[in-house]
């Protein structure tokens, strides 16, 4: 049965709930992991305990709203699009990449637009922070494919990373350390540290262009839609062959009839934070969770009315062509508990489903509910410490839980 919906508009941003989850993007502990024969262990952690409901997600605010004319014409100016979205680790600030070659920081508690920084020679995609809120790590759309670490206290670059020679797709912090992880088209998944310029591995695999750590930190994802596999790595046997290999066809024929492609359109690859699943999104019309110990399908995640439309703006000016769907770091994400997933609806705002609930018996499961929104997005993330939400495109939205339900 569908949730009812209370929807309250804010020009500044309601004060937020703390959350439960103390640490960046799956770090919470847990009893799993990789052992010593790289195998992973099951853990303990239930996919429900310890969060408020998504039918209490309900009110947002729309940053644009503010009471600032350089925030309202930031948003407002024309044929610009948000490309990609991420929290810091204290959940205070978002770091956003925009079609202008511009990275932009908001104050998600103040509700106020922090920074501007400009990135105008060599364009800015898939922009990260890292463990530091004062610098940030993106990769470049022009000229070549560095990946750039900038200081966002001064605007000046600390270092690039070199050794990419096509388009990057991924960038994946490390929950625990100082390195990274990066996938590119040029078929080469590598593995870096912010203190140096060079990759301290490289594996060549075809198709890769998505990368994940697990919650643990010990065990590499990598997805290559072209060969329809995910293959997982031991982070301390990083250049040994994978330990798991989860072959994705069979999953992928028994949905096309829903208008699912195959074998591309993956968008998203990420662990739950209690480390049971792994989501792979994709603007097909449906996303998929899988069984993250055996890569058995858990649910398909069918939104009926299709993704949200490719945004018409993307690369209209671009000369070559800098601004596809790999330049988007996807539109579907885990909460912080791992029992829900949210994503953008092709009606303006986002769809929720709970994977605790009824589906059927193809594994097909609708949402629970939406959250209607001002306009599509086609990026969405989770605050890793407080209790809302983000989604941009056009826009920024901040959704805040509805202090009467939650």
């Amino acid at each position: 049965m569908r949730a009812s919906t209370t929807i309250r508009a804010h020009s500044i941003l309601s004060p937020v709930l703390e959350h439960h989850t103390n640490r960046r993007h799956g770090s919470r502990e847990r009893t799993g992991g990789s052992d010593g024969q790289g195998q992973r262990r099951r853990g303990d952690v239930s996919p429900d305990e310890g969060e408020c409901p998504l039918s209490a997600q309900r009110v947002y605010a729309l940053l644009p709203n503010l009471n600032t004319d350089a925030t309202k014409q930031l948003f407002k100016a024309p044929n610009l699009h948000y490309t990609s979205l991420d929290f810091d680790t204290t959940g205070e600030l978002i770091l956003l990449a925009r079609t202008d070659d511009t990275l932009h920081i908001y104050n998600t508690k103040a509700g106020a637009h922090a920074k501007e920084l400009k990135s105008q020679k060599h364009g800015c995609a898939l922009a990260r922070f890292t463990h530091h809120s004062q610098s940030v790590i993106y990769a470049s759309t022009k000229l070549n494919h560095d990946i750039r670490y900038l200081s966002a206290h001064d605007n000046s670059y600390i270092r690039y990373f070199k050794g990419h020679t096509d388009k990057v797709t991924s960038i994946q912090l490390c929950p625990s350390d100082d390195t990274f992880l990066s996938a590119s088209l040029d078929n080469t998944v590598k593995l870096w540290n912010l203190n140096s310029s060079s990759p301290h591995g490289s594996l060549n695999l075809h198709g890769a262009v998505l990368t994940a750590y697990d919650p643990s930190a010990t065990v590499i994802a990598v997805a290559s839609p072209a060969t329809q596999t995910i293959v997982l790595y031991d982070v301390r046997n990083f250049d040994k062959p994978p330990f798991a290999t989860f072959d994705m066809q069979d999953i992928e024929r028994r949905f096309s009839h829903y208008g699912q492609a195959q074998a591309q359109g993956w968008t998203t690859l990420e662990f739950s934070n209690n480390g049971q699943y792994i989501l792979v999104g994709t603007n097909g019309p449906g996303h998929y969770v899988l069984d993250a110990f055996e890569g058995a399908l858990k649910a398909y995640l069918y939104r009926a009315q299709g993704p949200p439309p490719f945004p018409s703006q993307l690369g209209q000016s671009d000369s070559p062509l800098r601004h596809t769907q790999a330049s988007l770091q996807g539109d579907a994400c885990f909460t912080s508990d791992g029992r829900y997933v949210i994503s953008a609806s092709s009606k303006g705002g986002m769809l929720v489903w709970d994977l605790l609930a009824d589906k059927r018996s193809d594994g097909t499961m609708n949402p629970m509910t939406d959250l209607p929104g001002p306009r599509t997005s086609t990026v969405v993330g989770v605050n890793p410490r407080y209790n809302n939400l983000a989604s941009a495109g056009q826009d920024v939205v901040l959704w805040l839980p509805d202090p009467e339900l939650a």
